[in-house]
């Protein structure tokens, strides 16, 4: 059994997110408080009751970041580790820490600044719509010639989504519709996300990805840029700078996983959305997921049971 951590991206939040794990697990609840000291933001107020502002980027990233951690460190306490990690868009700094490569601590610095960052490079000009049921070549086709929209995230097969400018990719919607696309979905997301307009950003985060060591990884993790696997920790700057304007290769990012032995994929994180990803993407794996201590419990009792199996 070969298993990979995966981890959501912005847009998976909910007030109320891995709450169980901080109100009964000493160490979840320390790096709550650990984030909030380092964020200056109250992370778990902000995770746990009904607000709003949890879906501002510059919020959303450091608590979807932390609580997902939060989960992987009492699964990590139940005896299960990854052989390899891999994230969404902010889930890849998620993937990064579970990996070895960079501290807790760093991380939320980091997604504190990156959040920041993200949300001022375009404010209140982009959005980002999930395209369902429509070939790559068919979509591309269909958005050509509207300025100011862009491929985004290739998520799985008939699964890609776009990004840009609001009014570009409200039009681009319309359109795709006309030309065949089963859905397409507004996502909770308040910038054009992995589009060139986003380049500055990724510029200015570099300042601060430079401050950073990084460490050896102890795990690869599988990166959206590429769409493959990372075993050099010295590639990371390079990757984290590009990756705010660049197209994320979830799909390849599976693949890549699959053809390195993974067959048990555990996402750790509120919803199921990269288990979905997984299921339209590979066949005869094994798809866990962990969004409570129960579930932590439950998975990590069945990896084990088909882990002595194996022996």
């Amino acid at each position: 059994m070969k298993i990979a951590f995966v981890y959501p991206g912005q847009g998976a939040q909910k007030n109320g997110m891995m709450q169980d794990f901080y109100e009964k697990d000493d160490s979840a609840r320390e790096l709550f408080d650990t984030a909030s000291q380092i964020s200056g933001y109250d992370v778990p107020d902000l995770c746990f009751h009904e607000k709003e502002e949890l879906n501002q980027t510059k919020y959303t990233q450091v608590c979807l970041m932390t609580a997902c951690l939060a989960a992987t460190d009492f699964l990590r306490e139940q005896g299960i580790e990854p052989d390899a990690t891999c994230g969404l868009s902010l889930g890849e700094y998620t993937a990064l820490v579970a990996s070895g490569a960079m501290s807790f601590e760093d991380a939320v610095k980091l997604v504190t600044i990156r959040g920041k960052i993200m949300e001022e490079a375009a404010p209140d000009i982009g959005g980002m719509s999930a395209v369902i049921g429509m070939s790559e070549d068919d979509l591309r086709s269909a958005i050509d010639g509207i300025e100011g929209v862009y491929v985004a995230n290739f998520n799985c097969p008939g699964q890609i989504v776009i990004t840009g400018y609001k009014e570009a990719v409200e039009k681009a919607g319309e359109v795709l519709k006309e030309k065949g696309a089963k859905r397409v979905i507004t996502l909770k997301c308040s910038g054009p996300f992995h589009s060139p307009i986003m380049e500055n950003a990724g510029k200015e985060l570099r300042k601060h990805i430079d401050e950073i060591t990084f460490s050896d990884l102890k795990v690869p993790y599988a990166a959206n840029l590429t769409g493959d696997l990372v075993h050099d920790s010295s590639e990371i700057p390079k990757l984290l700078e590009k990756q705010v304007s660049g197209s994320v290769r979830m799909q390849q990012d599976i693949e890549a996983l699959r053809n390195a032995g993974v067959d048990t994929f555990i996402e750790i994180g509120p919803g199921k959305t990269i288990s979905g990803f997984v299921k339209k993407t590979l066949e005869g794996v094994n798809i866990y997921n962990v969004e409570t201590i129960e579930d932590a419990m439950r998975v990590a009792e069945e990896v084990r049971k088909t882990m002595e199996e194996e022996k």
